[in-house]
């Protein structure tokens, strides 16, 4: 029997802050660290909103990130989608997951990374040469957190920047799809587009990512069809998360001025803040989404075969068990103990390369726009929400 809509309040839902969780989160985690709560489809499933139970439970073999079964619980309307219920990497388990993730590891190491900072610096600061040129008021979204990740994963990928318009309108369209028709619709549209691209790192090998995938594909360790979807995949994770990240954290500065002359004048150094700026403006409210192959015994809870459980990096962050004060803001705090980034063997492959590209971003803007404001009242400003990602939909700015 199902329990109430009081004992299993809805989610998501959408956040009146744009960093800072809606009331109904809190009193859903003041209760314990399990409850449940009711899904968009009326599908009741477990929330987890403690660390220790999140990482433990993320860590769990007996959870599967397998989205071809029904047992897998759909977050929105549109990612029952065909195109989203079949992502490799992400919706996949051991072995194949393994396969795939050891293929990948050496591409996203921290020496890789590293090694992408000089181009990083480059794009950071021609872009905001380019906001110079603009004037103020310029879109921080449309001109500086949606180019980076779109410059960075073209020049990983070997995807020509000038398409960038529409893989980034397909890509957006497959997360951010309205139904699952028009997620199909942009699925289909950037597979062809990857197919093609494949196609021709296969007549003529380039110095890509694509291009060393592709050698795989000689060795018979992955299909031409494995490197498009694993290409797909990439990109959408490396273009979604990093825009949305960007303008989340920067209203979060500016709220608190205090702490953005702490980041401006380095008395705290960017790579410590950003730990703060993902744990506090998650661009998701759940770190990782899995249905239960076998019942699980956990604090007094019985999860049982067939049900799902959605682990809420949101809440998970702001565990007072783990942080002291946990809703507040303090760049200083510099703490790598969230689940931003997941846990377990599904930990976001691309952290050390998203790490990086908010390192440089907001280091470089807080110095080169020392007087960076909202150009804008703030009520104006217009969240974007979809059953997975929450971000802003333009954000002007003067300086």
């Amino acid at each position: 029997m199902s329990v109430s809509s009081v004992e299993a309040p809805s989610f998501p839902v959408r956040r009146t802050c744009p960093y800072q969780p809606p009331d109904v989160y809190r009193e859903i985690s003041e209760r314990g660290p399990i409850n449940k709560v009711t899904l968009w489809d009326g599908r009741q499933v477990w929330l987890i909103t403690g660390y220790e139970e999140g990482r433990r439970l993320l860590a769990d073999e007996r959870l599967s990130s397998d989205r071809s079964y029904d047992e897998y619980p759909t977050m929105a309307p549109h990612l029952g989608a065909p195109a989203a219920r079949k992502l490799v990497l992400v919706g996949e388990d051991p072995p194949l997951h393994n396969h795939h993730r050891r293929l990948l590891n050496p591409e996203f190491s921290l020496k890789h990374a590293r090694a992408l900072r000089p181009d990083i610096e480059r794009i950071v600061n021609g872009l905001i040469d380019g906001i110079e040129e603009i004037g103020a008021p310029a879109d921080l979204v449309e001109h500086f957190a949606a180019p980076i990740p779109s410059l960075v994963m073209s020049a990983l990928l070997g995807i020509p920047y000038e398409d960038h318009a529409f893989f980034q309108s397909a890509t957006a369209g497959i997360m951010q799809g309205k139904d699952q028709a028009g997620t199909e619709a942009a699925a289909a549209e950037l597979v062809r587009y990857l197919d093609r691209l494949v196609t021709a790192q296969e007549e003529e090998r380039g110095e890509s990512l694509v291009g060393r995938l592709v050698e795989h594909v000689d060795t018979g360790e992955l299909s031409h069809d494995e490197v498009v979807q694993l290409t797909m995949v990439l990109l959408i994770a490396g273009l979604e998360t990093t825009s949305s990240m960007i303008p989340l954290g920067v209203l979060a500065l500016l709220d608190h001025p205090e702490q953005l002359a702490a980041l401006r004048s380095g008395e705290v150094p960017a790579v410590t803040a950003i730990e703060e700026l993902l744990r506090i403006t998650a661009v998701t409210d759940f770190a990782g989404v899995r249905w239960i192959t076998a019942d699980i015994e956990i604090d007094g809870h019985v999860l049982k075969a067939g049900d799902g459980l959605v682990i809420s990096s949101t809440m998970v962050n702001r565990d007072e068990r783990v942080h002291e004060d946990p809703y507040a803001f303090d760049i200083s705090r510099g703490s790598r103990q969230h689940v931003t980034f997941g846990y377990g063997i599904h930990q976001c492959l691309g952290q050390n390369l998203a790490r990086l590209q908010l390192e440089v971003a907001f280091e470089t803007l807080v110095r080169r726009l020392p007087g960076l404001r909202l150009a804008v009242p703030a009520e104006e400003l217009r969240m974007r929400r979809t059953g997975t990602m929450q971000s802003v939909e333009r954000l002007p700015v003067a300086w």
